[in-house]
């Protein structure tokens, strides 16, 4: 018996997994719980796969306001602070140190007097 029909070339994984995050899937659904009539739990699911390229045409790029997901966040968990806080630091201690020196002046001048 011989086959007939359109003949599929195969595809393997790594060209399926191409294709989903060139074009992107979105799936979506909501679950209702209810007894009695009355909704007792609602989930709704939204799912988008697709690239970083694809989401950001779509419009979607949450990971960049995400402050566990951002570069500056791991370097602040290491210890590293962002140059213009470490500017403001600066400049708090230049202000704390003038105005200490204020202070030991004012208190010198009280104690000629």
């Amino acid at each position: 018996m011989t086959q007939r029909g359109t003949n599929f070339a195969p595809t393997n994984l790594a060209d399926i997994l191409e294709r989903v995050l060139d074009k992107g899937i979105v799936i979506a659904g909501d679950i209702s719980v209810a007894v009695g009539g009355v909704d007792l739990l609602t989930i709704r699911i939204r799912l988008v796969i697709a690239s970083v390229e694809r989401a950001q045409q779509m419009g979607i790029d949450w990971w960049r306001a995400d402050p566990t997901l951002s570069s500056q966040r791991a370097l602040e968990d290491a210890g590293v602070q962002p140059l213009e806080h470490e500017n403001r630091r600066l400049q708090l201690e230049l202000e704390n140190a003038r105005l200490r020196a204020e202070l030991l002046q004012f208190k010198t001048l009280e104690l000629e007097h």
